[in-house]
């Protein structure tokens, strides 16, 4: 069966390119998607934005009281999906028309099995058994601030934090991004939580999806052009790949999968929105009923 999927937009001050990416997603050819907005507290016209699709009944619009960061907000997409499966588009992602049917498709079925052809014992499963499918990855494309274009095919690299020594010639140095480009089981996140609050959010997530041995299964083809912005976290000098900040949550990444060799430990991290407050919220009813009345009490609005 084909899961339903909720798209999560996490978007902080990005009007001037929101628009295009919730017509993307509302243009995507799987049939039962929901779209998911989450204003994180934005100060420009975000606002104006989302009043335009008010009336989409696909569509969630959320405003938070105050910026919490991305994980959090995405986070709080992934308490309030009530779809089968969840994937996260930036404000500024173009993904192929077809990318989220082609991953459900995937995700989907049920024929899949474990090869006895390969130790799958050390992922926790036995050969010759039906697998679900944890995560479908798609490779992308970067749009550079420069102007150039990067493809990330290198399916590898997935495992840059494990293996740094099969990493030489890739290009780009890790493949950090493939994970953005993500289809996601909802049981992972229960198995596992959600993000770290930390601007590896992605990173680290994919690294405990790969030590808990999910399975993960990559499309080989171009199904999302990412653009880099110079106002961007991976350009600005205190978030780029150079500042302090991404250095220090590196380490404590590079930390846990060290902790994985020793132990073979993977500890989850619990979705924890103690904090976030919910301003309002449009077209309650296609989000988790159980979810939306916990988070009920910390709106300073009235779900609208």
């Amino acid at each position: 069966m084909i899961p339903s999927v909720t798209i999560v937009i996490p978007t902080y001050n990005r009007a001037s390119v929101l628009a295009q990416a919730i017509d993307a997603a509302l243009g995507q050819s799987h049939p039962g998607i929901t779209v998911m907005v989450i204003d994180d507290g934005s100060t420009d016209k975000t606002g104006e934005i989302l009043k335009r699709y008010a009336g989409n009944q696909r569509l969630v619009g959320i405003t938070l009281a105050e910026n919490v960061g991305t994980a959090r907000a995405k986070n709080l997409g992934i308490a309030l999906s009530a779809s089968d499966a969840v994937t996260f588009h930036d404000s500024d992602d173009i993904p192929h028309r077809d990318k989220v049917m082609r991953q459900a498709r995937v995700m989907g079925n049920e024929a899949i099995g474990a090869h006895p052809c390969l130790n799958w014992r050390l992922a926790g499963r036995e050969p010759n058994t039906t697998i679900q499918i944890g995560a479908v990855l798609t490779h992308h494309e970067l749009i550079l601030p420069n102007g150039e274009r990067a493809e990330i095919r290198r399916t590898l690299s997935l495992v840059d934090d494990f293996f740094p020594n099969l990493q030489m010639a890739a290009g780009v140095p890790g493949d950090w991004t493939h994970i953005n480009s993500g289809l996601f089981h909802h049981s992972v996140f229960q198995r596992l939580g959600g993000f770290s609050d930390c601007i590896e959010e992605d990173r680290e997530f994919r690294n405990r999806l790969i030590m808990a041995g999910e399975v993960l299964w990559v499309i080989p083809e171009i199904l999302l052009t990412k653009i880099e912005s110079p106002d961007g976290l991976t350009q600005q000098s205190a978030t780029d790949y150079d500042s302090a900040r991404r250095q220090a949550d590196r380490q404590r990444v590079w930390d846990a999968v060290g902790h994985w060799f020793r132990t073979r430990e993977v500890t989850p991290i619990p979705i924890d929105l103690t904090g976030v407050r919910v301003a309002a919220c449009s077209n309650p009813g296609l989000c988790d009923p159980a979810a939306t009345g916990r988070l009920c009490g910390r709106m300073t609005e009235k779900f609208a």
